[in-house]
This record gives C-alpha cells, sequence and structure tokens, in this order.
C-alpha cells in the first residue's frame, strides 16, 4: 500500500570528528572564546521561495523529499555572522516507518543530521566550532551558546556554504504555521533518522505536559590550561551534563507521549527551550540517508 502525501507552500538540507578532521583540518576556524553571550537573531522578514516536499510511505519505510526551502519567512541572508545564501537542495531521506529502540543509544556525530521537518528541511544541531580550531580538544561550541556569531535569525537557523538552511533550535516560524498552543499537544513537526517523531515543547503524559530536559550546567571551572578556563556557562556542549530525572525527558530528549498520529501512544523526541533543544542522540538506528560529512 502507498500513501503520498504532497504539500507546496506559497512563502517558502558523520563521520566522525576524528575522521573529518583527518581529511579537512583547515576547515575549523580558531576560538578561544570561552564566555557564553545573548543571541542577536537576524528577523524572519524574508521570503525564501516556495517550498516543495512529499512524503511517501511505501510499507515500513517513509521517504522524505523535497527542495530544502522552508515553508515560513527566514532571516536575511547572507549577514554578518553568516555570508552564505539560502540555495535550493535536493532532498531525499528515508527512514522506517515502524521505527524500534535498541538497547544503547547512538550519539549524534558531526556529518550527521538529527531529523527533518515535515517540510523537508533539516535539524542539524551541531556546529563545526571547536577550542583552538581542534576538534580533538574535547570542547566544541555550543550553536545557541552566543560565544561564536553564526547569523543565526529568528528560527535558530542559519546557511550551510552550499545554500542549506537547516534548523539548531526550535524552529519558530514552522511551528506557528503548524498551530503549536501551549494549551495541547504539539502537532507533529517531523522525524528523526531513526524513524521515530519530532514534536515541540509539550506532550500528553496524562494531561498536556511541559517537557523539560534534563540537563544542566556543570557547576564549577573548566580545567584552563590547554583547556577553556572560566566557569561552565553554556559556551560548549561539554558544559552540560545529564541528570536522569532532572526533567520530564531521557537522555535523548525524548519520552512517551499520546498524539493524534499516535493515538496508542508512542517514543518521541521533543524539542525544548532548554540545552540541548534538538536531540543528541537517537534511541533507534539513524538511516544512513541523513549523513553528509565524509565517508
Amino acid at each position: 500500500m502507498s500513501r503520498k502525501i504532497a504539500v507546496i507552500w506559497s512563502i517558502a538540507f558523520a563521520a566522525s570528528v576524528v575522521g573529518v578532521i583527518a581529511s579537512a583540518q583547515h576547515r575549523f576556524r580558531f576560538h578561544d572564546e570561552t564566555r557564553a553571550e545573548p543571541l542577536n537573531l537576524e528577523p524572519a522578514t524574508v521570503n525564501p521561495g516556495v517550498n516543495r516536499s512529499e512524503i511517501t510511505e511505501q510499507g515500513r519505510a517513509l521517504s522524505i523529499t523535497g527542495n530544502g526551502i522552508p515553508n515560513h519567512l527566514v532571516g536575511r541572508f547572507p549577514n554578518k555572522g553568516n555570508p552564505h545564501q539560502i540555495a535550493e537542495q535536493s532532498v531525499k531521506l528515508n527512514l522506517p516507518a515502524v521505527p524500534r529502540a535498541n538497547a544503547t543509544l547512538t550519539p549524534l556525530r558531526m556529518g550527521w543530521n538529527f531529523g527533518v521537518s515535515l517540510t523537508g528541511v533539516v535539524f542539524d544541531p551541531l556546529a563545526a566550532e571547536f577550542w583552538h580550531g581542534d576538534p580533538r580538544s574535547g570542547w566544541s561550541y555550543n550553536a545557541l551558546g552566543g560565544a561564536i556569531a553564526l547569523g543565526l535569525d529568528a528560527n535558530f537557523a542559519h546557511v550551510q556554504p552550499n545554500g542549506k538552511y537547516h534548523y539548531h533550535g526550535v524552529p519558530t516560524g514552522l511551528i506557528e504555521m503548524q498551530g503549536w498552543s501551549p494549551k495541547k499537544h504539539s502537532p507533529l513537526i517531523g522525524y528523526a533518522a531513526d524513524g521515530f517523531p519530532i514534536y515541540a515543547r509539550t506532550g500528553l503524559v496524562g494531561k498536556v505536559t511541559q517537557m523539560t530536559s534534563s540537563y544542566r550546567l556543570k557547576a564549577g571551572q573548566r580545567p584552563g590550561g590547554a583547556a577553556p578556563d572560566r566557569r561552565h556557562d553554556g559556551t560548549f556542549n561539554e558544559d552540560y551534563e545529564f541528570v536522569a530525572g532532572l526533567g520530564t525527558l531521557d537522555e535523548c530528549n525524548g519520552a512517551m507521549t499520546v498524539s493524534t498520529e499516535f493515538p496508542s501512544g508512542t517514543y518521541a523526541y521533543f524539542l525544548t527551550d532548554d540545552y540541548p533543544v534538538v536531540p543528541r542522540c537517537f534511541a533507534g538506528t539513524p538511516d544512513p540517508s541523513f549523513r553528509f560529512g565524509p565517508r
């Protein structure tokens, strides 16, 4: 049985870090910033063009194709922090229609998209920015930490050199188009690379609940010396630690929920306002089509 959903909007996507650096050390910029700063987001006032996307279900597999153009207004690109211009992409991603959780988690690595929206724009939360430009340093910059200006717009998105517009945080324009409300379960936002659904902020756990992260800033200071100094303030991803039960969500920002799409319940990922915002690991096995880095 085949089901095809076409969507056209009038306004309108890893190898391990060590593998990446082995092939392209020069790609990483030198940074020594150690203090988080408020984000300076570009207002979303620009029509990026026409979104074309399609979701096809065939048997036990889903295929998401599109041109990578969002269905909402975006910021001005190029801009001071991001010199690239949005360009159409050839998006073709596959994932299981009936995902399965594994006994162990799979971390999100550089060169992989975490997931994709229903409109074919990907979630790629990791930034290829490291302490002293060295991926082996053990300190990776948090894209939403503000220490490095990445030219993000009000959708917490920006553009890669090839023109790929992608989300680092909660895509505010998208969820508004989807009709998100704090008083009800989030609408379906997209799918993760392992096939589990992605929602934003609110879920149904007995009642409509604000889904909260179980990560927190580490106490004390960074080690200094060959590593960054100053206190853990969110500049780096490594400033955070997971504490089971601290919030409503697990290590992958996921939980069981009941939704319109899954009335019998499902494991799902949630985008949150607090770190990690977009999940950094998978409960299931990510499909290789979500890998865009060197192989």
